[in-house]
């Protein structure tokens, strides 16, 4: 599968090609294709196998595990664990949820200039978990694809960071690790923690 945002420029480089190949010859058409190749891997957006785990928390991007510590969670103020997965620079872009719930605003945002882009979920079982995209390599803003009130399911695609950047995950303190730094992890697919129930 293709990102939506790699529909357009997709597109609009098949067209070129074609055109150019129908008007001046195959040969001078090479490179547009050459350049539909590249944009296919870019914004290539696989499926995965989704782990019927409830209490699982899955990784948001594809990745590789670059920080888990016990901190402090400037989005919901509370003491928390934080995974950090910084994305691939030529990976799958898509970020998925690590949970299925509700999407809430989160009521606290951190100080400072390029605000990051956070979503609060809230899984049925009252648990908060805040994930965080950063900014990609480009500086440009991520993509979100879900919006707060509505539900979402653990898995499914809800962003995208042009040329990857770092996702943070931010888990209730009693969460159960399952992964450390340094572990390359594949969105949606593995499990960066498990919940505990109360």
């Amino acid at each position: 599968m293709i990102a939506r945002e790699g529909l357009a420029p997709l597109l609009a480089v098949i067209l070129a090609a074609v055109l150019v190949m129908h008007f001046m010859g195959a040969m001078q058409s090479l490179a547009f294709w050459i350049f539909g190749l590249l944009l296919l891997v870019m914004f290539r957006d696989p499926d995965r196998e989704i782990p019927s785990q409830p209490l699982a928390v899955v990784s948001p991007a594809d990745g590789r595990v670059v920080t888990v510590s016990n901190e402090y969670d400037p989005y919901l103020l509370r003491q928390c664990i934080r995974v950090t997965v910084q994305m691939h620079s030529y990976g799958v872009f898509t970020t998925r949820s690590p949970v299925e719930g509700k999407v809430l605003e989160p009521p606290n945002y951190p100080e400072g200039g390029n605000k990051p882009h956070g979503v609060w979920l809230q899984t049925d079982e009252g648990d908060d978990i805040v994930m965080v995209m950063m900014r990609g390599r480009l500086n440009t803003a991520p993509h979100c694809y879900i919006r707060f009130g509505e539900r979402t399911g653990q898995g499914k695609r809800c962003g995208f960071v042009h040329l990857g950047g770092r996702v943070d995950v931010y888990l209730p303190e009693n969460s159960r690790l399952v992964v450390a730094e340094g572990d390359v992890v594949h969105s949606g697919a593995d499990p960066l923690a498990f919940l505990v129930p109360a």
